[in-house]
């Protein structure tokens, strides 16, 4: 699946980042976003355990289930958009999960290092 619309870090069409759990902005599994979506969701990482004890201690707990929400809590392994800041900020800590980049829309880019993307890429090569 891909999104003509969004181009992703490699210039070309936003691959699916996940459709188990259901990820996006939108929830449609892709890691696009507009001009409500503040936290700019748009990089797909494949969460580890040290990332989601990361985010937990920076006050946005990810793997718990908030069924009201409909977020079923994630799990190692599991992809997700996550917010191109908290990435950085991961990164910068030595926490950052790895990265999709075809399933990372090319705005992230102008929140994460292009490099650091690069070094914790799971589709380069």
């Amino acid at each position: 699946m891909t999104t003509k619309d969004s181009k992703n870090f490699f210039g070309t069409e936003l691959r699916l980042c996940s459709a188990s759990p259901m990820t996006g902005w939108f929830r449609d599994g892709c890691c696009h976003t507009d001009a409500r979506d503040r936290g700019s969701h748009t990089v797909c990482v494949e969460v580890t355990a040290d990332f989601l004890t990361f985010s937990r201690s920076r006050g946005n707990d990810l793997s718990t289930p908030r069924p009201e929400f409909g977020f079923p809590g994630l799990e190692p392994g599991d992809r997700w958009c996550l917010c191109a800041a908290r990435w950085q900020e991961a990164y910068e800590a030595g926490m950052a999960p790895h990265v999709i980049l075809s399933a990372t829309e090319e705005s992230a880019t102008k929140i994460c290092d292009r490099k650091a993307l690069m070094s914790l890429a799971l589709d380069l090569n």
